[in-house]
């Protein structure tokens, strides 16, 4: 059921076409509640591994970077590969996520990764929230929420969003690809 889930939200995603080469999107995930139990309560590694493998097939896809959200206990922190970080100029902090401390899917994610790296905060492009984890610090400004059809993953809501650039100018201002000017 999850990995059916996952394959419909994954689906959507790619219909809208929001997801660039380049861009860093945010996972934030309770792996208890996708399983049907309060956050913090049950984590699976077995459930992140799953969504893990998901969101690489994802990451191929697209060219997109992952960032795994952390829970509350270090600070909602992000577990992202080294180049990531480099790339754009995150600063890392020194923990290691662990299921109790981190959250199984940061943690499983940390395992994983080639070169991981945790950070502190991050400005996303996109992101999906699977378990109301709260990611919404880690979106840009300007977040627009993305009405998919699958709304669950397991038994966890999903919430996903994309990001734009905040638009200004007021009424002379144009904001096409080419302004007939």
């Amino acid at each position: 059921m999850i990995i059916k889930d996952l394959k419909l939200v994954i689906d959507e995603w790619l219909a809208l076409d929001c997801l660039r080469k380049d861009e860093i999107v945010v996972i934030g995930c309770s792996t208890s509640e996708v399983a049907g139990q309060p956050i913090g309560t049950s984590g699976s590694t077995e459930i992140a591994k799953t969504i893990y493998e998901q969101m690489s097939k994802l990451q191929k896809q697209t060219g997109v970077h992952l960032a795994f959200q952390c829970c509350e206990h270090l600070n909602r922190s992000l577990v992202v590969e080294r180049q990531t970080a480099v790339q754009y100029g995150l600063e890392e902090v020194a923990v290691v996520p662990v299921p109790k401390a981190g959250g199984s899917m940061a943690s499983y994610a940390y395992q994983q990764m080639e070169s991981p790296a945790v950070v502190e905060n991050i400005s996303a492009h996109a992101g999906i929230d699977i378990g109301e984890t709260m990611i919404g610090m880690h979106l840009k400004p300007v977040a627009v929420p993305l009405k998919l059809k699958q709304r669950t993953i397991g038994h966890a809501r999903v919430r996903a969003a994309r990001t734009r650039p905040k638009l200004i100018g007021g009424h002379r201002a144009f904001y096409g690809e080419n302004p007939s000017r």
